[in-house]
């Protein structure tokens, strides 16, 4: 039994916080509160408990852009690196969204790469000319940078109901857990517009039934309203973006029972990282305003009541920044709100709200400790060296301050 004494516990459900009691893991799950029975005791004095953080959009295998060449080992070191940032930072689960393949999920099973829980999407699913083909305009998209089955799926064309069928199903046979597709323009396109439209209804309901068909949903790149609305038509459970939200969609996306999943700050790092993340020129003038009408677009969703998730959408190497959405969704909803939203919430969306987002008797023991007082200095998440300890199943997988080697074994 590990039992975490001291401290200050935020629970993730979103009740006041509780200082003078602990948290007790046994195994890989929570025992439950209190501080008897532990066989290894953690001092978190002066920290903050909260349950492992949650990523819903990730990109953590998307590490180079038009790098024809590079040797694909190059590109697994990086997109290893980016797993153990992302742990360290405090994320304990994330969903992949284009990127790293089904693969990886084995390797992280094993203990052979440290990183977080991995819920891959296969490649995201988008048409021809549309978000996602990314390669020259002039030549087909083959001719983009190459995914590596096992590794790195970044994006498959798909035009039609039946190849939209096929490619979910191939990205189901690369371990895919959900999909993704690309219903809109986007910021990193080429040749469109965020205003933009894509795929057809019946396109977009040939992958919900796909993804039906196994359990499991579809989410959607989705700037605009319109795009959202044929989402829903088509049965999509989950949008991500909806930077252009309107109040009658956020009606019928709430009437629907649907989830919003905002990327808010990743407009601002867009423009600080556009050469190193591929943004071309015609994606620069995409980002004014985007970021604001992104805060106002969430504003309204939780207006109405829509569950509402948080991402990062990083892309490239060295992903450092996971916590920023954290940070800047507390500035617009308020630290204890955002912190719901990236544990509570996005497990629920994640439809595994039974086993993680907060600190509850039975659930999976994903823990971090923070130094200082989150809610009043919610910035420390954009900060991985804040996050001091992170317990990933039960296992303690970061703990910079030595409090397992500090702690006395045998009671509390």
């Amino acid at each position: 039994m590990l039992v975490l004494h001291g401290g200050t516990i935020i629970d993730g459900t979103g009740g006041d916080p509780v200082t003078g009691s602990g948290l007790r893991l046994d195994g890989d799950r929570i025992a439950g509160f209190g501080t008897d029975g532990g066989t290894v005791t953690l001092d978190a004095d002066g920290l903050t408990v909260l349950p492992g953080l949650i990523d819903l959009h990730s990109h953590l295998g998307l590490v180079d852009f038009g790098e024809v060449g590079t040797p694909p080992a190059l590109l697994a070191a990086a997109a290893f690196a980016n797993l153990e940032l992302c742990l360290d930072a405090g994320f304990t689960t994330v969903r992949e969204l284009g990127g790293l393949d089904g693969g990886m999920v084995g390797a992280l099973r094993q203990g052979l790469v440290r990183g977080p829980r991995l819920l891959p999407s296969g490649p995201l699913l988008c048409q021809s000319g549309g978000h996602g083909d990314l390669g020259p305009s002039f030549l087909p998209h083959s001719h983009d940078v190459p995914s590596i089955p096992g590794l790195i799926q970044r994006s498959q064309v798909c035009d039609g109901p039946d190849e939209v069928r096929k490619a979910a199903r191939m990205a189901f046979r690369h371990g895919a857990t959900q999909l993704k597709m690309c219903v809109s323009g986007g910021v990193v396109s080429h040749n469109d517009a965020m205003e933009d439209t894509q795929f057809s209804v019946a396109e977009m309901r040939a992958a919900v039934e796909e993804a039906r068909a196994r359990g499991t949903y579809v989410t959607a790149h989705a700037h605009n309203a319109d795009a959202i609305r044929m989402g829903l038509e088509a049965g999509i459970e989950c949008f991500e973006h909806a930077t252009y939200l309107t109040e009658e969609v956020a009606a019928q996306v709430a009437a629907a029972g649907a989830a919003l999943d905002f990327t808010v700050s990743i407009c601002e790092l867009l423009r600080e990282q556009a050469p190193e993340w591929g943004v071309p020129e015609t994606g620069l003038p995409k980002l004014e305003g985007a970021a604001k009408a992104a805060g106002e677009s969430l504003l309204m969703a939780r207006e109405h009541g829509i569950l509402v998730g948080s991402g990062s959408d990083l892309l490239g190497r060295g992903q450092n920044r996971r916590g920023l959405e954290v940070a800047h969704r507390a500035r617009l909803v308020g630290a204890m709100a955002a912190i719901v939203t990236a544990t509570a919430s996005n497990a629920r969306i994640l439809r595994l709200d039974d086993e993680i987002g907060t600190l509850q008797a039975g659930k999976r023991a994903d823990v971090i400790a923070v130094s200082g007082d989150p809610l009043a200095e919610p910035e420390l998440f954009d900060d991985p060296a804040r996050v001091v300890l992170v317990i990933q199943d039960g296992r303690i997988v970061k703990d910079t301050l030595n409090l397992a080697g500090k702690s006395p074994v045998g009671g509390s």
